[in-house]
């Protein structure tokens, strides 16, 4: 059985992040540990406030110590949300710690979008992820993550020759694969589009344009690509997988569209989910 590690925060309400990367790469038939950067009580999202917040730095490097006494290994190192630069200093080491000429390392590098950095993020932070992705396999930016990676104004209207030249300049910074998440070419369109230094080169996903604004879609995009290449999908594969999963969250959260600010209903989807992977875990 592949296993995995993920490495962000667990907001205890709001099915994001961890909450969200464990059940859904769970059924996908990978063994999947966790490490947790902060536990809040809810997510940061617009819709909550007064929320609390515990942030565990020091454990990440406490944790990773017992596992190398334990001799653990893991086919896949995939990180989401990281909530300062001193963090991404403790996950570089670990990431050094355990990582094998087979370990595939993705990097989410949650900051921001919408064209704006999400609060407590500043130049220095953008470096330092900078950093990180430069050791990835794999990058996941949104549009607004991937301006801020290039250093470039955010424009939330890019055609497909600039998607392409922003996916090239990304694996720039040393990835092999840049994926920009919320790929969205027209108004009828969205999805994903990537580029493979090493041998795909680019490849499209997209699917139907649903009009709104759902949380955790980013998050669950990012653990069916992480689950997908772990179970060996070819990124055309994954990408598609991972398109046509959110699409359906989103559909199933359409009749009860008062929850959408808080998250989508990916529960009613895995099943179809555990389905499409089957043939990988055998």
């Amino acid at each position: 059985m592949k296993r995995a590690v993920t490495i962000q925060d667990i907001s205890c309400f709001g099915k994001c992040s961890l909450t969200a990367a464990l059940p859904v790469m769970s059924a996908m038939g990978v063994e999947t540990a966790v490490i947790p950067t902060a536990v809040l009580s809810t997510h940061t999202g617009s819709g909550f406030t007064g929320y609390t917040f515990r942030d565990l730095t020091d454990d990440i490097t406490q944790i990773a110590a017992h596992w190398k006494k334990l001799g653990l290994r893991f086919d896949t190192i995939y990180t989401g949300y990281i909530g300062s630069c001193s963090q991404i200093n403790v996950i570089k080491r670990f990431i050094a710690q355990f990582r094998t000429d087979e370990t595939l390392v993705v990097v989410d590098p949650v900051m921001g979008d919408g064209g704006r950095m999400y609060a407590g993020f500043d130049s220095r932070f953008v470096t330092a992820m900078k950093e990180l992705c430069s050791i990835a396999d794999v990058i996941l930016p949104n549009p607004t993550e991937a301006a801020l990676l290039l250093g470039r104004n955010f424009s939330n209207s890019l055609t497909e020759p600039e998607i392409k030249d922003m996916l090239e300049r990304l694996t720039g910074l040393g990835c092999k694969t840049a994926i920009m998440t919320g790929a969205s070419p027209d108004n009828t369109r969205n999805g994903a589009a990537a580029y493979c230094s090493c041998g795909e080169g680019f490849v499209f996903s997209y699917g139907e344009n649903i009009p709104g604004s759902f949380h955790s879609t980013g998050d669950i995009f990012s653990s069916v690509v992480s689950g997908g290449l772990t179970l060996g999908m070819t990124l055309k594969q994954a990408l598609d997988l991972a398109v046509g999963f959110t699409h359906d969250c989103i559909k199933a959260t359409l009749p009860v569209r008062e929850e959408e600010w808080y998250s989508v209903r990916f529960e009613p989807c895995l099943g179809d989910l555990a389905k499409a992977c089957k043939k990988y875990m055998e």
